[in-house]
């Protein structure tokens, strides 16, 4: 990846070439090693914050389990989609989705940079362009431009992405958020891409990276992860994958637990048995045919068919409703970051993690960590979640985070996650459960096969428009519910396409 050192090795890298844990630990050496926990105890200047180490009750022992009625925390996290991309036309009374003109078809548009406009459209097919759209570090801050939101197409990745997808291809997807309750004000944790994301979900900090490199064999949080506070207090967690675990972005933790790191039959063995530990963080396949494996990936990242991400979001979404650990179970399911798609709401400003800034030149350091990513889809799935309930309180990754530390009373990693909403408004647990017996969800729409998937990777979504075309497309009709910033002037790409 352009401006990386020769220490990191890229997620592209590291999946094409198939690379194990205990290889990359030999081949990284000591790189990065112990960064100082110096500074992690200092929040930006002028932020209302609770500090880490902070219980959300401090009047019970750290361990206590508050939430009783819960015993089952699963997480499911794919890639790359933005809130508008996905969940744009749910429909869905309250939901701040595209809004739509008399004749069905968004409004949205952004601009180039000679003025022309690019109109939201629907994306042709299920396939995806390869490479695009942009969400790297600085091309996220040229589409966020200071709140407009109005950088999408001229960030490098052109009119596709205006593009968004329907319930008509999403029927499952969109089943689940006119079912569940959805979170329209759950962004992402930073501006920039899938790993830094990631590292907020399980640390409530990126410790300074906004890139998709892995770390050096020593790299490891100032204050730890969720997964280390779990294992010293006695609860159990596993990492359910399929090529690469979410865990091994932090290589001392993997290493120190590959008996928690599991393959991801094993999340549907254990789901079935009714032996899912008290967190479950389930990762799915990323890699797919481009990297010469024989498996589709199912994460939904471009150049992928997004088909195959519905059928395996179904697969575990039915595998929890239907085990018998369902009564006390509560799923979130959600994405990493934006993936460059267009989004129409600005993440406002966040509660800075610790005093470690973005690892970039001085003129990309932009807000540092003390804003939001773009929104994400979020959709709370448990037989105490709320019907009809569309959550408006701003969430992040480290939301989930906050959860986990609600339900056992955990000390906060970071001034992140301590001054984040628990994702509990979501759910009524003081009233009898809405969905004891699980709702009936539509069958995900398009049945995928490996030569469509092939077809996907070789020519794309099909026809695209054209740059500046004023064009749109029906917002669709598909995901039937189930049966029961400051100011200033304009960002633009850096001239020679570098991407930090």
């Amino acid at each position: 990846m352009p401006g990386s050192s020769d220490r990191h090795l890229s997620r592209r890298s590291f999946l094409r070439t198939g690379a194990g844990l205990g290889s990359w630990l030999v081949a990284s050496g000591c790189h990065d090693a112990g960064r100082s926990g110096v500074g992690s105890r200092r929040a930006a200047p002028g932020l209302p914050t609770l500090e880490p180490g902070t219980l959300p009750h401090p009047e019970l022992p750290a361990g206590t389990d508050t939430l009783p009625l819960i015993d089952h925390i699963v997480v499911l996290m794919l890639e790359n989609h933005s809130y508008d991309n996905f969940l744009g036309t749910l429909g869905r009374t309250g939901a701040d989705g595209l809004t739509l003109a008399s004749d069905g078809r968004p409004t949205a548009s952004n601009p180039y940079a000679d003025g022309r406009a690019q109109h939201a459209f629907r994306m042709p097919t299920t396939c995806q362009l390869d490479g695009e759209p942009n969400q790297s570090w600085v091309n996220s801050h040229v589409q966020y431009d200071r709140g407009r939101n109005d950088g999408f197409v001229r960030s490098g990745s052109g009119p596709v992405a205006m593009g968004y997808w329907t319930g008509d291809e999403l029927p499952f997807l969109h089943g689940l958020a006119t079912t569940f309750p959805v979170g329209d004000r759950y962004f992402s944790s930073l501006l920039g891409p899938t790993f830094p994301n990631r590292r907020y979900l399980l640390a409530a900090t990126s410790f300074g990276q906004v890139r998709d490199d892995l770390p050096g064999a020593r790299s490891h949080p100032p204050n730890g992860t969720m997964l280390e506070r779990l294992t010293a207090h006695g609860i159990g967690w596993k990492n359910y994958f399929s090529d690469l675990p979410t865990a091994d972005l932090f290589p001392l933790l993997a290493a120190a637990n590959r008996d928690k790191v599991v393959p991801i039959a094993d999340f549907f063995s254990d789901a079935r048995a009714g032996s899912l530990p008290g967190f479950s963080l389930v990762d799915p396949r990323f890699s797919g045919f481009r990297g010469g494996t024989r498996a589709p990936a199912t994460s939904q990242e471009d150049p992928q068919n997004i088909a195959r991400g519905e059928e395996f979001t179904a697969q575990v979404v039915n595998a929890v409703m239907g085990g018998p650990a369902w009564p006390k179970t509560m799923l979130v399911y959600t994405y990493d970051e934006h993936g460059g798609w267009y989004d129409h709401v600005p993440p406002p400003a966040a509660v800075a993690p610790d005093s470690i800034g973005p690892e970039v030149p001085g003129d990309q350091r932009y807000d540092g960590f003390a804003r939001y990513g773009f929104r994400v889809p979020c959709v709370v799935v448990s037989p105490y979640a709320r019907p009809g309930y569309v959550s408006h309180v701003v969430h992040d990754h480290t939301s989930i985070l906050k959860l986990v530390e609600t339900k056992w009373n955990l000390g906060a990693l970071t001034y992140r996650d301590a001054n984040a909403s628990n994702l509990l408004d979501l759910v009524d647990l003081r009233s009898r459960p809405a969905f004891l017996s699980p709702p009936t969800l539509p069958a995900p729409g398009v049945t995928a096969t490996r030569g469509a998937d092939l077809a996907c990777a070789r020519t794309g979504p099909g026809q695209i428009p054209a740059p500046g075309s004023v064009t749109g497309s029906p917002a669709g009709t598909g995901g039937r519910p189930a049966d029961v910033g400051p100011s200033g002037g304009r960002l633009v790409p850096p001239r020679d396409g570098t991407i930090s």
